[in-house]
């Protein structure tokens, strides 16, 4: 290849050179090709001999598109190509640089002969090409001499990569019994050689571990089977080996291999098939209904959903004993008792199984029944069996307050075994905490042992318990449901207080009301009722009753112009009877209103109002108006008690202590022009007293001189005055401001006197008060406060004289 290139150089040479002019300018301009196909021309100025003229001249760089081979192994540089001018005279006055991609490091340059060497191996799958610049210069003044030409180094392919399988191994599946041709799956190989250089990256496929059973194309790779009925059951896993092979697979190239795992998958073409044909089971005669008997099991060769079975029995002799599912883990099959054993019955019971896939395919369905049969032969074994009762359950009745020890009914178990034990009974006294009924053990007879109320319990449910004398673990139980019976013990009743209207222009013989009556007697559904007037109503010119034979009866009017200005409510007794023995009856009242009614017998009203507002007022306008009346009588009522209220006189707030009460009045004087009822100047002065002025408005049956006024010098109300002012100086709770508190005189014109206490003298303690009593109400709160003081003292004072 090195001989090829330098030799394609040197032939280039030699035409170039052919093809140039003898004259040459000075300073040619330097130019530039990449595919050495371009001449870069110039003018020039005049001609040696004189001639003037344009001449095209020869282009200024000699090279062409250089390649290098890649994976050189050589011990010395390899040669890639040489750079050369026109400019270049030989005389070594121009030098070469060379920069850009790998320059210096891959690359190298003589400066002086432009040859260029590759200093180290390249790889072309790692970098296809280079790009690099080239300048000559002087190389004196180091002054280009031309511009900087760009070429391109390419890495010249060999084949040094072999094909790979990038995404191996690869796992594939085909269905088993697939025809020859059926595509499995495709294999890919790549080359990192260059695929538009020679055949190095032409890859061809074959099979070099696989056959006869899959085949490949060499071209695009794809797998297909190439044996036909290849069956899962004889070998399900195949491993094939792909070989890919570059220079389209001749002698030389290079191969990559690759290892593909294919399963064939399951296809439902093999029937289950039991192990044997007849099965043989035991089961006890006591097993429960519902209970798993036993097992059998047919095989199928397939697996997943093609091996699931179903299990049916086929219809004939013991097969409605039976019945039988899948086990869906093992697919076993699962034989069911339905129906109860008796080993004295019946000892054996055969029938057939069927075995089935639940999912055929319709391509094997032509080679036969996919189902196979085997026989099972179940065998009862005896057991010791507790005594079974003649009923699943008993009901019995009896009528309440029937005499206790009377038989109500009896219960029959007996013992189904070859040793037929006696059996004997007892009541679950869990059922009958109570103790309402016994049992004869021997015969099984049911009694009462008390009175039965239905009122207080209507149903008993009892449990009889029933066992083997020879055995006494053996029991069975039996439920007994005994009713009591109702007799008649209430009269019927009326089925609700009805509310009845009549017309006022009502017609004869129309029903105006349906009524029914109840009865608490049970049961309520076979009762019947019959509805009558009694005899002393049978004169009545207003109303009847009519009895409609199905517990229902009506109220008849008898004639018509019933007026509520005459009479406004009506009252019809009624007789109700029932059915029962002995047959009770009750009277029962039904109340008729008169009502205002349209033509059609629509209700239009049945208050009082309407008789006495010929004028027609409305409900409503008769309610406005009655509400007024209301809230004028509140009103009134209020304002009277009000003014009670006002006049209503409390002397003390406290009736234990008076002592520095302020008895006050809140009776409102006529002001300052009022002189009659008090004198103002002896409530100022206590001096000035008229000794003939007493209260106006109480005349008092005795008459009492007036006390004399107590002097205002005296000890002990100054002592009580400084007392006061001491407290009032002395007081933290006190509010923060100047007080005046007034002790006045007070009453001193009155007949009563002074009422104040400071007044009061020791010596007055057992003053009699009784004569306030007769200065009337205003003063009847007063005596009664002074009366108890006066009781009191004298209690205390008769006290002291004992001890």
């Amino acid at each position: 290849m090195l001989t090829r290139n330098c030799l394609l150089l040197f032939l280039w040479i030699l035409v170039d050179e052919g093809s140039v002019s003898y004259l040459r300018p000075p300073l040619p301009p330097l130019g530039r090709s990449r595919t050495g196909r371009e001449h870069t021309r110039s003018l020039v100025g005049p001609m040696r001999n004189g001639a003037a003229g344009f001449q095209r001249v020869k282009r200024g760089w000699v090279w062409n598109q250089f390649f290098v081979l890649e994976e050189y192994m050589g011990s010395d540089p390899q040669y890639v190509g040489k750079l050369h001018t026109d400019l270049d005279k030989g005389d070594s006055a121009v030098k070469y640089t060379l920069s850009g991609e790998g320059a210096g490091s891959i690359f190298t340059i003589d400066q002086t002969t432009g040859d260029i060497h590759a200093l180290r191996s390249l790889d072309r799958e790692e970098k296809p090409y280079y790009t690099l610049r080239a300048q000559a210069v002087d190389i004196n003044t180091n002054r280009p001499l031309e511009p900087e030409s760009e070429f391109v180094i390419k890495v010249q392919d060999i084949n040094d990569n072999e094909p790979k399988f990038l995404e191996g191994p690869y796992t594939a599946s085909v269905p088993e019994m697939s025809p020859v041709g059926t595509y499995v799956t495709q294999v890919t190989a790549t080359d990192a050689d260059d695929p538009t250089y020679g055949n190095s990256a032409r890859v061809v496929y074959s099979i070099l571990h696989g056959q006869p059973y899959f085949s490949v194309d060499p071209k695009t790779g794809v797998i297909k089977t190439a044996l036909p009925n290849m069956d899962r059951e004889v070998k399900e896993q195949y491993q094939v080996l792909i070989q890919a092979k570059d220079m389209g697979g001749q002698l030389g190239g290079l191969a990559g291999t690759t290892t593909i795992n294919i399963t064939l998958s399951d296809v439902n073409d093999n029937p289950p098939r039991f192990s044997k044909s007849f099965f043989h089971l035991r089961v006890p005669e006591s097993s429960a209904v519902g209970s798993a008997v036993g097992r059998i099991k047919a095989h199928d060769l397939d697996i997943g959903k093609n091996a699931e079975v179903e299990y049916t029995i086929v219809p004939g002799d013991g097969g409605a004993m039976f019945d039988i599912t899948t086990n869906e883990h093992n697919q076993e099959g699962i034989i069911i008792l339905r129906k109860p054993l008796d080993y004295e019955t019946k000892k054996a019971y055969t029938f057939k199984v069927d075995a089935s896939n639940a999912h055929l395919d319709p391509r094997f369905q032509s080679s036969g029944a996919f189902k196979d049969t085997a026989t099972v032969k179940i065998n009862v074994l005896d057991v010791d069996e507790p005594p079974v009762f003649n009923k699943p359950s008993y009901v019995m009745d009896v009528y309440e307050d029937t005499p206790a020890g009377t038989i109500i009914g009896a219960v029959t178990a007996q013992d189904l075994d070859a040793s037929s034990s006696p059996v004997r009974y007892s009541i679950d006294w869990k059922t009958d905490l109570d103790s309402y009924f016994d049992i004869d053990p021997v015969e099984g007879t049911i009694s009462t042992n008390e009175l039965l109320d239905r009122e207080n319990i209507a149903q008993h449910n009892i449990s009889i318990v029933a066992t083997k004398l020879n055995s006494p673990v053996l029991t069975s139980r039996v439920a007994v449901t005994v009713q009591v019976l109702d007799i008649n013990e209430f009269p019927p009743e009326l089925a609700s207080p009805y509310e009845t209207f009549v017309c006022e222009n009502a017609k004869p013989r129309q029903v105006i009301q349906s009524f029914s009556a109840k009865d608490q007697d049970l049961p309520s559904a076979g009762q019947q009722f019959s509805f009558r007037s009694p005899k002393e109503d049978l004169k009545n010119r207003n109303f009847t009753i009519l009895d409609f034979g199905n517990n229902t009866a009506g109220i008849v009017t008898k004639r018509s112009g019933f007026r509520r200005r005459l009479q406004e409510i009506y009252f019809l007794p009624v007789v109700i009877e029932d059915n029962g023995y002995p047959p009770k009856s009750s009277t029962g009242t039904l109340t008729i209103r008169v009502c205002g009614c349209e033509s059609d017998g629509s209700l239009l009203t049945c208050s009082a109002e309407a008789i006495f507002l010929p004028v027609g007022l409305s409900t409503g306008a008769l309610i406005a108006i009655l509400l007024c009346i209301i809230i004028l009588l509140v009103i009134v009522v209020l304002y009277v008690g009000l003014r009670r209220q006002k006049k209503k006189e409390t002397l003390m707030s406290s009736k234990e202590d008076i002592r520095d009460n302020v008895i006050h009045y809140d009776d409102e004087g006529g002001g300052e022009e009022d002189t009659h009822a008090f004198d103002m100047g002896t409530l100022r002065n206590p001096k000035v007293v008229k000794d003939n002025l007493y209260r106006r408005d109480v005349k008092p049956e005795m008459k009492r001189g007036p006390r004399p006024p107590v002097s205002q010098d005296s000890a002990d109300i100054r002592d009580f005055i400084n007392q006061r002012l001491k407290e009032h100086d002395t007081d933290n709770s006190a509010p923060p401001y100047d007080s005046l508190a007034t002790y006045a005189y007070e009453g001193d014109g009155s007949v009563a006197e002074s009422l104040s206490s400071i007044e009061s003298l020791a010596i007055d303690l057992e003053e009699d008060y009784d004569y306030l009593t007769d200065w009337g109400p205003r003063f009847k709160t007063l005596a009664g406060i002074f009366g108890e003081q006066s009781e009191t003292q004298s209690n205390s004072a008769t006290t002291e004289n004992t001890h």
